[in-house]
């Protein structure tokens, strides 16, 4: 184990460093020496479960390997572990060293010192993020923001460099939130606004609507002070309050021409999804106060002006503000459904398992009647494995009566629960029965999309300008744009689908490539939609594994021309127009899924699915550009749930695989990576190239090769993506992509695109153009096949087998080695065409074209002119003439005419005489 170690109060410079570190030493653990200041401490309250923290009692010294010191140089900065450091250097474990205090004296012996003046240490790490190519999620991206911002006084700092405001740049490129940045950042205040400050505190009022906390205070003054927003930014803060209304006023001078009235400052502050969005909801103080003469941001704006009363002039503001608060999520909006429940006698040891196939930081014990009594963390679990209790019961180690929520519970409140708690997840409870759970993971996801809620701007591409992570297409924009894309039978189809899932209690999404499509082509281009993949979401009152096909049958009742397909063990269903369908939906299908989420028992495995929500089935998917959905149903249609970062991977050109296993549970992605890279156009994420490189690194795939039998799934999966890239006109570039990466090696080790490959390859291509063969044969089987052939000949068939390719196909490859030499020993040049037709016409079209592609001379040469002169030709007379000339039909007949067909091909006869008189020597009438 590698760990990292955060200093005593912990701030965010520490936190962020140690963060980077981690994604410079993969599997490390980080360790809260002692504490953490309280901003600190409330933005883990909602951010533990992105971060890779361990305990300090969970620790096992003797299976550290390394530790690394971030931002302090000196052991009693680390108090409680400091004998750690000092078994550390006893021990010769490898100490490494950031920190940004270059006039400190330490008393640590690092092995590796990074100690430079910059204004934060994070810094230092980011750079050598930067060095070493190492992409960052948001989460990360943002804690490590917050560092450099804090130390730094958001660059305003004496100590603050270039190199500080490089890394922020990097940092944001990486998709740090600036609303959490501005959520935790606090401004610095002069003399006097820190007396205006506790003058405030103690005379602020804060009520709460609808979950939001709204603050307010009327401040009266002697004379102007500059500063105020920055005031309200920290009142803000320290009254933990979603929307502040700062008013200040002093009197005018007398002899103005306003004497006896006051000049009023209203200040005004909102944040997260109290804000403002595109759909019109949520408090804008720019609309308050632009009546008033004043405006800004909706988030942030002010005015200045002269009143008589400003006591009612603030009551007026607040009013609206009032009337603005928008309705936040609700708990049966945000919760994961169905709940992974166990039983209080469940082991410490299964249910760890648990937690690990299903990638969950808890889960929920309930008794024989499914009553909730308790919760497990994943940290509970870490402990009592730590102590050697892996048999033990959970009940032992469960938080008994834990906190939950109701269906209708606001977000705000779930957010304070957990803050206020510290607790990752909250039951949802509807009387006595658990219906779903509200995870940290879903509150921060939906931080997310509120964090992405100041839309782009209808005129706008949004696939086309620096991406930024807060712009989003608004809901309205998006629905308008799918319904263009869509032919009106097709649209008409879909509103139905959605009434009949609201009737149902259910979501219904719009995922996978149409939603991809939809967003990378430009707003200005036509894109026309024609398959569509569909998610139903069963929501919290059924996980029904059959809801899509409840679904499409509703739908099949209004269309009986319809086919309606129903297939696999989820029951998927798909609707097909046949092409002689009378409508526009001619020639269309609509596939129609139940929400679910899988999980791989093995690597190469084929997955084990269950029903789930909308969340996790996106969650499933293989890129952040194909894990994007667009709601159908009310409330928010038109709504794009983008959890991973999808469009800004789709505005920057990049391919980004979701999870680091990912190309070892399934092979076949790395060719799906290589395919969309070269269809789209895009570059692969180097963190996606450095997964696919461990992952063909790790054996993976010989052992798969050994256990094809128990994989036959995942080798037709294998062949459909060859026959996506074989068959499409960029098969060139992607062919040059999976070599570059090595592969090629998921079809056999042996196989290396060398020059002659290539050769064959495009001679292949040319016979089939020069041919026209694409209607009648299949270029990619043709193409595979040459590719199969460059294996060592006794394994060609069997890997041909293990594709499933047709019977002919695998017959083929596993004699050719055997016809080519044949061929090579008997056929010349210098041979008459007789002979050379006698041996290839028994050849079917395909042998011959892929013997001509690997051996152009001779044998190619010989099969271009049997297939563009030789097979063509026909003898002078046929059995018609032979019978007018008086021989009678029967087995001779055959021999006749196959004598008549060589002699004209070796260009001894051309004519009807020159055959006739050839019979009459050869063959006289009896």
């Amino acid at each position: 184990m590698d760990l990292v170690l955060c200093h005593t109060t912990a701030d965010f410079d520490t936190l962020g460093a140690a963060v980077g570190v981690t994604r410079l030493l993969p599997g490390s653990r980080i360790v809260l020496s002692g504490g953490a200041h309280p901003t600190v401490q409330t933005f883990l309250a909602l951010h533990r479960d992105e971060y890779p923290l361990i305990e300090r009692r969970a620790v096992d010294l003797d299976q550290v390997r390394s530790l690394t010191i971030v931002d302090a140089q000196n052991r009693d900065r680390f108090a409680p572990v400091a004998d750690w450091i000092d078994w550390a250097e006893q021990q010769a474990i490898p100490i490494t060293l950031y920190d940004h205090h270059t006039q400190a004296t330490g008393d640590i012996r690092a092995d590796h010192r990074v100690v430079e003046p910059v204004g934060a240490a994070t810094t230092l790490v980011v750079e050598q993020l930067q060095s070493k190519n190492v992409s960052l999620r948001g989460a990360e991206a943002t804690v490590m923001a917050l560092g450099i911002h804090v130390d730094t006084g958001s660059l305003s700092f004496e100590q603050a460099t270039a190199r500080d405001a490089l890394a922020l740049a990097w940092l944001m490129a990486q998709g740090a939130s600036q609303r959490a940045i501005a959520e935790f950042v606090e401004p610095g205040l002069s003399p006097t606004l820190q007396a205006l400050l506790t003058e405030a505190m103690e005379s602020l009022t804060v009520e709460t609507q609808r979950g939001f906390r709204l603050a307010s205070v009327l401040l009266s003054l002697e004379n102007h002070v500059p500063g105020l927003s920055n005031l309200t930014e920290r009142l803000m803060s320290l009254s933990d309050s979603d929307c502040f209304l700062l008013g200040a006023h002093y009197p005018l001078k007398s002899g103005s021409l306003s004497a006896g009235e006051d000049k009023l400052v209203l200040i005004g502050r909102v944040r997260g999804r109290a804000a403002s969005s595109a759909n019109g909801h949520g408090i804008n103080f720019n609309e308050i106060f632009q009546p008033l003469g004043g405006g800004g941001h909706p988030t942030a704006a002010a005015v200045t002006l002269t009143t008589p009363n400003p006591q009612a002039v603030m009551g007026q503001a607040m009013a609206q503000v009032r009337s603005q608060v928008p309705h936040p999520p609700t708990a049966r909006e945000l919760m994961s459904s169905p709940v992974r429940t166990i039983r209080p006698g469940t082991t410490i040891q299964e249910a760890q398992r648990i937690l690990l196939r299903y990638g969950h930081s808890g889960l929920s014990v309930v008794n024989a009647q499914d009553e909730l009594v308790g919760i497990i963390s994943r940290r509970d679990i870490d402990l009592a494995l730590h102590h050697g209790f892996s048999h033990a019961p959970v009940k032992g180690y469960m938080t008994i009566e834990p906190k939950t929520i109701h269906p209708d519970t606001p977000l705000p409140q779930i957010e304070q629960l957990m803050v206020t708690y510290d607790i990752g997840r909250l039951p949802v409870l509807d009387g006595e029965n658990l219906i779903g759970i509200v995870t940290r993971t879903d509150v921060l996801r939906q931080l997310h999309q509120d964090q992405q809620g100041i839309y782009a701007d209808e005129d706008e591409e949004v696939p086309h300008r620096p991406p930024l992570p807060t712009r989003l297409p608004p809901p309205d924009m998006l629905t308008r744009r799918l319904q263009q894309a869509l032919k009106p039978g097709l649209w008409d189809v879909l509103q139905q689908m959605a009434e009949a899932a609201q009737a149902q209690g259910w979501h219904l999404y719009l995922v996978g490539g149409a939603v991809r499509d939809l967003l990378r082509i430009p707003t200005s281009q036509t894109v026309e939609l024609k398959d569509l993949d569909l998610v139903v979401d069963g929501y919290y009152q059924s996980a029904q594994v059959g809801a899509g096909v409840a679904l499409a049958e509703a739908i099949k009742a209004s269309y009986p021309a319809v086919e309606l397909q129903v297939y696999g063990r989820f029951q998927t269903a798909a609707l097909v127009w046949h092409k002689d369908s009378p409508n526009d939906l001619a020639g269309l299908m609509v596939d129609v899924a139940t929400a679910r989420t899988e999980f791989y028992p093995y690597p190469a495995a084929n997955p084990e699915v269950e029903a789930s929500s909308i969340r996790q089935d996106l969650y499933r998917r293989d890129f952040t550009i194909n894990a994007m959905a667009i709601r159908l149903t009310r409330p928010g249609t038109g709504t794009l749930l983008d959890f991973f970062g999808g469009l800004i991977d789709l505005c920057e050109g990049r391919v980004r695989v979701l999870h680091a296993n990912s190309f070892i549970e399934d092979p076949t992605r790395i060719y799906r990576a290589v395919r969309f890279a070269v269809r789209l156009g895009f570059a692969l994420d180097s963190q996606t190239e450095s997964y696919i490189q461990h992952a063909l690194e790790s054996g993976i795939y010989t052992q798969m090769q050994r256990q094809v039998a128990q994989v036959p799934a995942l080798q037709a999966r294998l062949r459909n993506e060859l026959e996506y890239i074989l068959e499409a006109d960029y098969w060139q570039p992607a062919l040059h992509w999976l070599e570059r990466l090595g592969a090629l090696q998921c079809l056999h080790p042996d196989l290396v695109m060398d020059a002659p490959l290539w050769h064959q390859l495009r001679r292949l291509t040319r016979w089939i153009e020069h041919f026209d063969l694409a209607l009648q044969m299949r270029p990619w089987e043709l193409r595979l096949q040459v590719l199969l052939a460059a294996v060592p000949p006794p394994d060609r068939g069997t890997v041909a087998e293990h594709l499933q390719l047709p019977l002919a196909s695998q017959q083929r490859l596993g004699t050719l080695a055997a016809q080519e030499q044949a061929w090579l020993q008997a056929l010349s040049t210098d041979l008459p065409p007789s002979q050379v037709v006698q041996q290839l016409r028994e050849a079917d079209l395909a042998t011959l074209l892929l013997v001509s592609a690997r051996h152009p001379r001779p044998l190619g040469q010989l099969v271009w002119r049997y297939l563009t002169q030789w097979s063509k030709v026909k003898p002078p007379l046929n059995g018609n003439h032979l019978k007018a000339l008086g021989y009678r039909p029967g087995p001779r007949f055959r021999e006749i005419l196959d004598t008549l067909l060589n002699a004209t091909l070796d260009g001894q006869i051309q004519t009807p005489a020159e055959a006739e008189a050839f019979l009459a020597a050869h063959y006289p009438p009896d």
